[in-house]
């Protein structure tokens, strides 16, 4: 019976399990081998490049492949000292204040950035939303190599206030709809923050940058039946409502699987006790029958023949 109930158990627990939605559902550009991280590598290189004669402080365009035209990058290799004690005044669109630190600790760096124009949708996909803006990035490696590729990026935050982001061109917002910043980690996740003022965006943190707003779909005509696919933003709560949907009817179904298994072993158990006193009392009905006598107004067994007949001790006697 225990033995039945821990399997039943484990075999409800990996049902619930595989019924799981996938997590991260806000990731767009997924893992560290995403088509955004392996650009992110292929722009570093190409930054490095710039380095012909390379000189501290100063900020130096690179050039992209030709597959990749439209596509900006610039390189700037700082002293990490220098970088916590001043900031950065103007960095192209951006603004880096005093106070920002590197995990791991180097004692120089390079700030790569990226402005990846109309490559900006195909890399950073978000759907529901409209971009405003080319996606900007900014991204720091370690200096000790500057003929390095694949490095790995240094953690940097801004301890002392934020990094501004000032996007110069901004296309219109569509009347009623609200611009929002985005940001996007390395992992691919994105959170969204209000403008800070008119077109600013700010972060403490690396990563790539834009101003989107919401898609507004377009409104149904009153004669027309409303397609059976939705509004384009109707998609992913409807995914999320039918993921829920069968997480809680897989752990109902489980949970109802186990009462009746409950059920079912417990009538077996009951069965067979019921079968085992029947056969019992067959066995007693074909044993031999004893004969019955009457003491007074009861009846009792009594045996025919006595087994051992009453001797007197005296007569063994010599």
């Amino acid at each position: 019976m225990g033995l039945l109930l821990r399997s039943l158990s484990m075999l409800i627990l990996l049902m619930w399990f595989f019924c799981l939605p996938p997590l991260g559902a806000q990731s767009t550009s997924g893992s560290s081998g995403s088509p955004a991280r392996a650009l992110d590598a292929l722009l570093q290189d190409y930054a490095f490049r710039a380095f012909r004669h390379p000189k501290t402080g100063i900020p130096f365009e690179g050039d992209v492949p030709s597959n990749l035209t439209g596509i900006k990058i610039a390189a700037l290799r700082l002293r990490s000292g220098s970088l916590y004690r001043r900031g950065v005044p103007m960095y192209k669109e951006l603004r880096i204040p005093m106070g920002v630190t590197e995990q791991p600790y180097v004692q120089r760096l390079v700030l790569v950035y990226q402005n990846l124009g109309n490559w900006s949708v195909k890399y950073y996909p978000l759907p529901g939303y409209t971009y405003l803006t080319p996606v900007l990035g900014l991204l720091a490696y370690s200096a000790s190599n500057l003929s390095a590729t694949d490095l790995p990026e240094l953690n940097i935050t801004a301890t002392d206030g934020p990094i501004s982001v000032q996007f110069p061109d901004v296309k219109s917002a569509p009347v009623g709809a609200v611009a929002k910043c985005v940001w996007f980690d390395l992992r691919g996740f994105h959170n969204f923050s209000d403008l800070a003022s008119g077109n600013i965006c700010t972060t403490i943190q690396q990563g790539h940058f834009s101003i989107v707003v919401e898609s507004i779909a377009p409104s149904p005509s009153p004669i027309s039946p409303t397609p059976s696919g939705g509004a384009p933003n109707a998609g992913p709560k409807k995914k999320s409502n039918s993921k829920v949907g069968i997480i809680v009817g897989s752990v109902l179904g489980g949970l109802a699987l186990l009462v009746f298994l409950t059920f079912l072993v417990l009538w077996v158990r009951k069965f067979k006790h019921r079968k085992k006193m029947q056969q019992m009392e067959r066995a007693a009905d074909q044993g031999e029958a004893l004969h019955m006598t009457t003491v007074g107004s009861t009846k009792a067994p009594a045996a025919t023949v006595t087994r051992t007949q009453p001797v007197l001790e005296s007569e063994y006697a010599p």
